[in-house]
């Protein structure tokens, strides 16, 4: 997609003019315009320069956005933070304070004098000629300061493009137009010798230069309360582009030499000391550090880095001294993509907004219909030309079409800076919207439930041989094999110093296992099949491996000689936070179905452990497609995953979900993606679509409402008479209003727990109104809550089934009503209805096997 930059628009009308206009071109198969960034996508293969000659035939202009990072010398993101940046909110700032002195003048005399008995000098006294031309003269004055509504306005009228500008200019110059036709009759009269008295109604009664002047200026206060507040929706995005490193320490020649960060070249060596920022995307060539990853992730616990490790630009190490090896640079790099990510949503459009889209497109000349049909029928009725054209004039000026224009991008902009803030990337608005409707949630099982990386579980040493025993001959076989069973053992060797034992002689049986001699004896290791060949496996040793299966793990045999060694199990492991994120999306009334390659016996075993509510196992990786297929049967189907081959279903899915530390292919393939690789991230989108979709609809709902209740009443129906000033201020009102509603989503609450409350660190939700609470119940209840917590500290959990076996005994005590385990933390967090009984639980877990630290 093609992007450029739109000049000139002001309004809704305005957007989907440009829209209307590109779409002609020949080669564009899609585009989208977004009033809030000022830019344009456009998908196909048109010309550059016929899409640009499009845009100026409509009366705006067009440029084609530089390729960011195709020249060494420009800065990456120098040109979408101009693009972002408010420079609007200053000119109208200057155009306001010139309007304001002349404008006071002119309602001093206006309404001051006349209304209010305010002095006036002795020449202008029932000199009414004298004071309708000193008005003429201060309100053309405004009006040539607010010239640009006038330019604009008419320049799109007379491109049969009229927008809202064309409305503020009509109403302005209608209301000057008509007050200079009265003054010119003022002045026949008086050529005819016409006394004060005779001329007193025409000045009181039929002079609208207040309105002329006023109108321009209270419509430039609302755009300047609406240009400062679209810029804070768009904060997210420059605070990210704020984070990119201007300086880099590369090493050239063994010298340290620093660098403008457009300069750093992919295959550089370059250096990062304490407190200091990675420049560009990199490889650990040496040393060792502890880097802060919360810009990328939004994780604010450092991750240690060391040889080997990748490391991401804007990232600062905390500790350590690195030296690393750029592996990508420019636009390129994470960051790079993850503002391009945010830039691109905000430019396309929410299938939402195509409700507003068809309004805007037909908005302003329905209005300028409408303010002559207002017109003419208070004719018809008998009123007065002054009162008929003041009608007309309030319906022109109080009609908003940028309300409408603004409901859906600047919440679209909201919702993905917060999202950004938090590692959650929404690639386009449609996928910021989808997400929110999605029914069921299908996650792939390796990588995304669990770890992706087998570990050793359980070890089960037979026949007087000890763990140390089991464990030395089962890493003297396997530490020549590249199998990831071998790699658990391997790793577990590592961890606790294991030595091993020279063999020859090593041989892999695919399918089977593997075998090598050692000491002039022959150990082998494999499936049941294959050691049973070689020598007996006693009944209950097989009653352990049964055992160890149901419970999801892969009990590997080992022996020597004839000699059974024992068992060791391997299992690839639930992510830490699988349970809690299954949990919180069920919470939400979505259906989990995890997909997996693993035979049914395993992958049901898992899926208990992890709470979810379906498996399809068996399913090949040319499979999952069919299964997302069958699935969306029952509703919109989200599906998660990491892998190559999760990339079909990734797209075959109503929204694709990735996680950060998946391959390329499947982040490409999806609509959504975390960077922080957490179940519970896909939670917290869902509650953030869902929160953003409410926004969207809050502020058509305003928009419309605004129009559809302002409208009659400018135009004089209900008995009410609207002067055409207030007309102006209730316009400014509506679209400034519409984007601080958009900007309530900055406190958004992105984590809940599991037991649908947030977490202390969040921000609070806008707009659910389960989440608001008076202040005082909130403290009652955190208090409550934080008596009702208790981290209880268990040592000797091994595995996934010791976390179940400690739940289940906690779970027990009726003073206990919920508790979350986690073997790697050793720890288990309870919720007590209750007063708790330390003895008591203490007993049962060293019953069950485990120390009871406190």
């Amino acid at each position: 997609m093609k992007q450029y930059t739109v000049t000139g628009m002001s309004c809704a009308a305005c957007q989907a003019r440009v829209e209307k206009a590109v779409s002609r071109v020949s080669g564009v198969s899609e585009v989208s315009v977004s009033l809030l960034t000022n830019s344009m996508g456009v998908e196909g293969t048109a010309d550059a320069s016929a899409v640009i000659s499009a845009v100026e035939a409509c009366g705006y202009g067009a440029r084609l956005k530089s390729d960011i990072g195709e020249t060494e010398k420009a800065s990456v993101f120098s040109e979408e933070e101009e693009a972002l940046k408010d420079h609007e909110t200053p000119k109208l700032k200057k155009r306001l304070l010139s309007s304001v002195v002349f404008l006071l003048l002119l309602m001093y005399i206006t309404m001051g004098a006349h209304m209010l008995g305010f002095p006036l000098p002795v020449y202008f006294k029932e000199n009414y000629p004298a004071l309708t031309l000193t008005q003429l003269l201060l309100a053309g004055i405004v009006m040539v300061i607010n010239r640009d509504f006038f330019t604009n306005g008419f320049s799109s009228l007379l491109h049969g493009a009229p927008n809202m500008n064309t409305l503020v200019a009509l109403g302005s110059s209608v209301s000057f137009g008509w007050s200079l036709y009265v003054f010119y009759d003022m002045l026949g009269m008086l050529a005819s010798n016409a006394t004060a008295a005779e001329l007193m109604p025409l000045y009181h009664d039929r002079l609208y230069f207040e309105s002329a002047a006023m109108i321009p200026a209270l419509i430039t206060i609302g755009k300047m309360l609406e240009a400062k507040s679209k810029g804070k929706t768009t904060n997210a995005l420059k605070s990210l582009m704020r984070l990119a490193p201007k300086k880099a320490v590369i090493l050239r020649e063994g010298n340290e030499t620093e660098v403008s960060i457009e300069e750093v070249s992919t295959g550089d060596i370059f250096v990062v000391r304490p407190g200091e920022n990675i420049p560009v995307d990199g490889v650990v060539i040496s040393g060792s550090g502890a880097v802060d990853e919360a810009a990328i992730t939004g994780e604010s616990v450092p991750v240690d880095k060391a040889e080997g490790d990748s490391v991401t630009a804007a990232t600062v190490n905390r500790s350590g001294f690195l030296t690393c090896r750029a592996t990508r640079v420019g636009k390129d790099t994470t960051l790079a993509q993850i503002i391009k990510m945010v830039s691109d949503a905000a430019g396309t459009k929410a299938p939402i907004a195509r409700i507003a889209d068809k309004v805007s497109g037909v908005f302003v000349p329905t209005v300028m219909a409408l303010a002559v049909i207002v017109i003419a029928g208070w004719l018809i009725a008998g009123e007065s030309a002054g009162y008929a054209v003041a009608r007309g004039i309030s319906v022109l000026v109080i009609s908003c079409p940028c309300a409408l224009g603004l409901a859906t991008p600047v919440a679209i902009m909201a919702g993905n800076g917060v999202g950004a803030r938090n590692g959650i990337l929404f690639k386009t608005g449609e996928a910021l919207e989808t997400a929110g409707k999605i029914s069921v949630i299908a996650l792939d099982k390796t990588g995304t439930v669990t770890n992706g990386e087998p570990v050793i579980t359980d070890m089960v040493p037979f026949d007087g041989t000890s763990e140390k025993e089991l464990l030395l001959k089962a890493y003297s076989l396997e530490r020549k094999s590249e199998h990831p069973f071998a790699k658990a053992i391997i790793r577990k060797a590592g961890e606790t110093g294991s030595s091993f034992l020279e063999t020859e002689n090593f041989r892999i049986l695919p399918g089977s296992g593997l075998e090598a001699v050692a000491d002039g004896l022959t150990l082998r290791g494999g499936n049941r099949n294959y050691i049973g060949d070689f020598c007996s496996i006693p009944g209950e040793l097989s009653k352990k491996a049964d055992e160890l299966s149901g419970q999801g793990k892969t009990p590997l045999f080992f022996s020597e000689e004839n000699r059974m060694l024992g068992i060791i199990a391997v299992a690839d492991t639930l992510r830490e936070d699988s349970r809690e994120g299954i949990a919180l999306l069920k919470k939400l009334g979505l259906k989990v179905v995890m997909i997996t390659g693993d035979n049914k016996r395993t992958a049901e075993a898992i899926g208990k452990l992890a709470g979810v509510d379906d498996c399809k196992a068996e399913v090949l990786p040319i499979g999952k497609e069919e299964a997302i297929k069958e699935l969306q049967a029952e509703g919109r189907v989200a599906m998660v995953g990491d892998g190559i081959n999760d990339a079909p279903a990734l797209t075959r899915a109503d929204t694709g979900i990735a996680i950060g530390a998946g391959t390329d292919i499947a982040i490409d393939s999806a609509d959504i993606v975390l960077m922080n690789s957490s179940i519970r991230d896909v939670a917290a989108a869902i509650r953030l679509s869902r929160a953003t979709l409410r926004n969207i609809r809050e502020n058509l709902f305003w928009a419309f409402f605004y129009n559809a209740l302002c409208i009659p009443l400018a135009a004089g129906l209900f008995s009410l008479k609207i002067n055409p000033m207030i007309g102006a201020a209730a316009m400014s009102i509506s679209s400034f209003t519409v984007c601080m509603n958009a900007l309530r989503l900055n406190l958004f609450k992105m984590q809940k727990r599991n037991d649908g409350r947030e977490n202390s660190s969040s921000l609070r939700s806008a707009g659910d109104p389960s989440d608001l609470d008076d202040k005082a119940n909130n403290n009652k209840f955190k208090e409550r809550n934080t008596d009702m917590e208790k981290t209880l500290k268990i040592e000797g959990m091994m595995c996934a089934h010791c976390e179940a076996n400690v739940k289940k005994t906690l779970e027990a005590f009726p003073f206990i009503s919920e508790a979350v385990v986690s073997h790697e933390a050793g720890t288990a967090v309870v919720t007590l209805s209750g007063e708790f009984d330390e003895t008591a639980v203490k007993a049962a877990i060293e019953d069950k096997g485990y120390n009871y630290i406190g």
